[in-house]
C-alpha cells in the first residue's frame, strides 16, 4: 500500500459533479477560501523581496532534492547522535507497521496526534486502529473531522467544508462532557475543544507527529501550527514518534530561515508563525526520553526521477494552490479522493500512487490550467506544467475506454490510403445535417457524447480541402 484512496470515491468528474450540486458546500468553500486568499495576498504584499525569497526557496528545495540522499544520511546520523531513532520506511504499510510496534512496545493503547499529512496519507490512525490502539486528533479542524466520522477536505483547514453550525451540532453529537446548550460562536466551539483536550493531552505518554522541516546539519526537527495543541503534544509524553516525508528535509539553519518566512505568509496569513516548536533528539528531564523519527519514501524516490514531476517534492504544504484554484473552490477536497486535494493533489498523488487507476487517471485533468496555483505557490513549483506532463502518462499508462483503441486502429487504417480517407470525408460532409446546427456539432452518438457534452466540435465542412483543390484546380479555375 502506497496511499489510500477514499473508499468509494470515483473518478474525479462524477465526484467533482456531485459537489458542485451541493450549494453549502459551494458557500462554505466561497467564503473559506476568499477570505484566507485575500488575507494572504495582503500579507505578501508586505514583503518588497518576497520574489526572491520565493526563488531561493526553490532553490534550496532543488538543491536539496538533487543530493537528499546525503542530506538524508547526515539527518540520520546527527539524530542518532542526539539520542534519537531513526526508522527508514519503503512505503505506507512498512511505517504503520514500525509506528504501531512502537506504541505497542510502550505498553499503551491511547496516543494524541500533532496535525499531519504524512500520517494521513498514509492511514496511520485506521492502522492504529486495527491493532487496538486510539488516536486522538488534537488539531481543532482535525478533531471536527475525527468526531464527524468525516475526511479531511483541506491541507491547511481539513473542515473547510463545515460551517459553524455543523460543528456545534458534531460536538453536541461525539464530543464527551460537551455543553447540552454550547452556541456555534467559534471562542464557544474553541472552549468545548479546549476543555475535552486537556485531559488527553495530561495523560498521554505517546505522542504522534508529523515534521514540516528537519535540519540535516543538526538534526533539528520542525513543527508549524498555530493553537499550541502541537507543543503540548511533543513536550508532555514521555514517546514521541515523529512522521516525515524524507523530501522535507533542508540542509542548514541559514535555510530553514527562508521557509519560516515563506510558509505562514502563505499559508496563514501571518507575519511570524505562532507557535514553532523545535528538538534535537532527546534531552534529559526535557520532554520525550524516547524519541523515533519515521522515515517515510512511499513513492517519493520514483517520483524523484521524474525530471519534471520531481518539483512536486518542492511542496511544503502551504495549500496556497488550493485558496486560489476555481476548480477547488466549486468541488472542494473530498472530490479528489485523496488526503491531498486541490492543485498539488492533483500532481502529488498520481505520483505517489501511479496512474494505474480510474481516480488517479483523472486528477490530471481536475483543473483548468489557469495557472493561479503556480503564482501562488511559494516555491515556484509549476503545476501547470505537471499536470500537462502528468496528463500525457495517464494516456500512456492509465486506463482506457475500450473503444479508444478500435477508434485509432480504425482511424490508422484510413489514413493509410488516400482512396479510404476521401471516402471517409465525403461520408463526414453527407452527415453534416443530421449532427450540426448553425456549423457546431452539439452533441455525438454513444460513446462520442463524452467528448460533446463538454465542448462544442465545429460541424464538418460542406466538402474537404482535397475536393475543393480537385474542383477547383487549385483555386485556379
Amino acid at each position: 500500500m502506497t496511499m489510500p484512496t477514499y473508499l468509494g470515491m470515483p473518478a474525479f468528474p462524477q465526484a467533482a459533479r456531485e459537489a458542485v450540486a451541493d450549494e453549502r458546500l459551494r458557500g462554505n468553500l466561497a467564503h473559506a477560501t476568499g477570505t484566507i486568499r485575500d488575507r494572504r495576498r495582503a500579507a505578501v504584499a508586505e514583503l518588497d523581496d518576497w520574489a526572491a525569497l520565493r526563488e531561493a526557496g526553490r532553490r534550496i528545495k532543488d538543491h536539496t532534492l538533487r543530493y537528499l540522499d546525503h542530506y538524508l544520511r547526515e539527518l540520520e546520523e546527527r539524530v542518532t547522535a542526539a539520542g534519537g531513532t531513526v526508522h527508514w520506511a519503503r512505503d505506507a504499510a512498512e511505517a504503520n507497521r514500525i509506528v504501531a510496534g512502537l506504541v505497542r512496545a510502550t505498553g499503551q493503547t491511547e496516543v494524541v496526534k500533532v496535525k499531519s499529512m504524512a500520517t494521513q496519507e498514509i492511514g496511520l490512525n485506521e492502522a492504529l486502529a486495527e491493532e487496538g490502539i486510539t488516536a486522538y486528533e488534537t488539531d481543532l479542524a482535525e478533531l471536527i473531522v475525527q468526531l464527524g466520522d468525516d475526511r479531511p477536505s483541506h491541507i491547511l483547514v481539513p473542515a473547510i467544508h463545515r460551517n459553524r453550525s455543523e460543528i456545534r451540532d458534531i460536538f453536541r453529537r461525539r464530543m464527551p462532557g460537551a455543553p447540552a446548550d454550547l452556541s456555534d460562536e467559534p471562542a464557544d466551539l474553541a472552549e468545548a475543544a479546549r476543555r475535552h483536550l486537556r485531559a488527553k493531552f495530561l495523560s498521554a505518554k505517546v505522542a504522534v507527529s508529523g515534521v514540516n522541516f528537519a535540519v540535516a546539519e543538526t538534526g533539528t526537527l520542525v513543527v508549524l501550527e498555530s493553537e499550541g495543541n502541537g507543543r503540548m503534544c511533543l513536550t508532555l509524553p514521555e514517546t514521541l514518534i515523529s512522521v516525515m516525508g524524507i523530501e522535507k528535509v533542508v540542509p542548514t539553519w541559514r535555510d530553514l530561515e527562508v521557509f519560516l518566512q515563506l510558509l505562514p505568509r502563505s499559508s496563514t496569513a501571518e507575519r511570524m508563525n505562532p507557535y514553532t516548536s523545535t528538538w534535537t533528539g532527546v534531552t534529559p528531564g526535557d520532554g520525550p526520553q524516547d524519541f523515533h523519527l519515521v522515515l517515510l519514501d512511499n513513492g517519493r524516490t520514483a517520483t524523484l526521477a521524474d525530471e519534471v514531476g520531481r518539483q512536486a517534492l518542492r511542496c511544503i504544504r502551504c495549500s496556497a494552490c488550493l485558496n486560489v484554484c476555481p476548480v477547488y473552490a466549486r468541488a472542494g477536497g473530498h472530490a479528489y479522493g485523496s488526503p491531498y486535494p486541490g492543485p498539488i493533489g492533483a500532481i502529488l498523488s498520481p505520483q505517489i500512487r501511479g496512474i494505474g487507476s480510474e481516480v488517479d487517471a483523472s486528477l490530471p485533468y481536475a483543473s483548468s490550467l489557469c495557472g493561479a496555483c503556480f503564482e501562488a505557490c511559494p516555491v515556484a513549483i509549476d503545476i501547470p506544467e505537471v499536470l500537462v506532463h502528468l496528463r500525457a502518462k495517464a494516456v500512456e499508462e492509465g486506463p482506457r475506454h475500450p473503444l479508444v483503441g478500435t477508434a485509432m486502429a480504425a482511424a490508422g487504417w484510413t489514413l493509410r490510403s488516400p482512396r479510404r480517407l476521401a471516402l471517409a470525408q465525403r461520408a463526414a460532409s453527407a452527415s453534416r445535417r443530421l449532427i450540426g446546427r448553425r456549423g457546431r456539432i452539439r452533441r455525438l452518438p454513444g460513446p462520442l457524447r463524452a467528448w460533446t457534452d463538454s465542448r462544442d466540435a465545429p460541424a464538418p465542412p460542406p466538402e474537404s480541402f482535397r475536393a475543393w483543390w480537385k474542383r477547383t484546380n487549385g483555386g485556379r479555375s
